[in-house]
C-alpha cells in the first residue's frame, strides 16, 4: 500500500485530512519526523490559518527543509490551502510581508473582492493533461475558504523542464490559482478534504500517480 506522511507541524485539518487520504487508499503517519517523512512514498502539507504562524510552525520542525530535500530528490509533496501557499517565496498579510519556502516565485496577497473571505463551492479550470483532476467533469466543484492565494504565475518557461500544470479559479474581479502541478511539487488551495466525491477522486489520483 502507498505510505504517506501528513506533515503535523501544528496546522490543518489534521483529522480530515488523514481519513480523506485513506479514503483515497493510503498508508497514512500524521507526524513531523524526519525519516518517516522523508521516506514515504507521498508527503502532504495541510495548512490553515495566517501564512505567518503557518511558516513559524513549518520551522519549528524544519519542515522546509523536509520539503526541499524530497523535491531534490524528484520526491512527491501535495500542499494543501496555505501548506500550498508557503510553497511560494513570500506572503503578504495585514501589510506584513514574511518569507516562504520559496519553492516558487511569486507572491501570496489579499483575493480582490467584494466579499471575502472567499468561502465555498467553485469550479476551476484544469489542464486538459492534468494529473490531479483526470476523470473529472469541468463543472466539478470544490471547496473553497481563504482570503489570500497567489494570483499569478511567476516561473518563468524553460526548454528543459515541462511546463506545469496550472489551475485556475475565477473569483471577485480577478483569477487566482486553484491548483499547481509541476513535477513532483503538487498543491490545491481549496481543500480536498472537505470536497466531498470530488476532492476523494483528486486525493486518489495523487495517491495512484505515486
Amino acid at each position: 500500500m502507498t505510505s504517506v506522511v501528513l506533515l503535523d507541524y501544528g496546522s490543518g485539518n489534521l483529522h480530515s485530512a488523514e481519513r480523506a487520504l485513506v479514503r483515497a487508499g493510503a498508508r497514512v503517519e500524521v507526524t513531523a519526523d524526519p525519516e518517516a517523512a522523508l521516506a514515504a512514498d507521498g508527503l502532504v502539507v495541510p495548512g490553515v490559518g495566517a501564512f505567518a504562524a503557518c511558516m513559524a510552525g513549518l520551522r519549528e520542525v524544519r519542515g522546509e527543509r523536509i520539503i526541499g530535500q524530497r523535491l531534490a530528490g524528484g520526491r512527491p509533496v501535495l500542499g494543501i490551502c496555505v501548506g500550498m501557499q508557503i510553497l511560494f517565496d513570500r506572503g503578504v498579510e495585514f501589510g506584513v510581508e514574511t518569507e516562504g519556502c520559496g519553492e516558487w516565485p511569486g507572491t501570496v496577497d489579499k483575493l480582490d473582492a467584494p466579499v471575502l473571505p472567499h468561502m465555498g463551492w467553485n469550479t476551476v479550470t484544469a489542464p486538459a493533461d492534468s494529473v490531479l483532476f483526470a476523470g473529472m467533469d469541468p463543472t466539478t466543484r470544490f471547496y473553497f475558504v481563504h482570503t489570500y492565494a497567489a494570483r499569478s504565475w511567476e516561473l518563468p518557461p524553460s526548454d528543459h523542464l515541462a511546463a506545469p500544470g496550472l489551475t485556475w479559479c475565477e473569483y471577485g474581479t480577478g483569477r487566482f490559482l486553484a491548483a499547481v502541478e509541476n513535477g513532483a511539487l503538487s498543491a490545491t488551495q481549496f481543500h480536498p478534504e472537505k470536497s466531498g466525491d470530488a476532492g476523494a477522486q483528486l486525493l486518489s489520483n495523487w495517491v495512484k500517480s505515486l
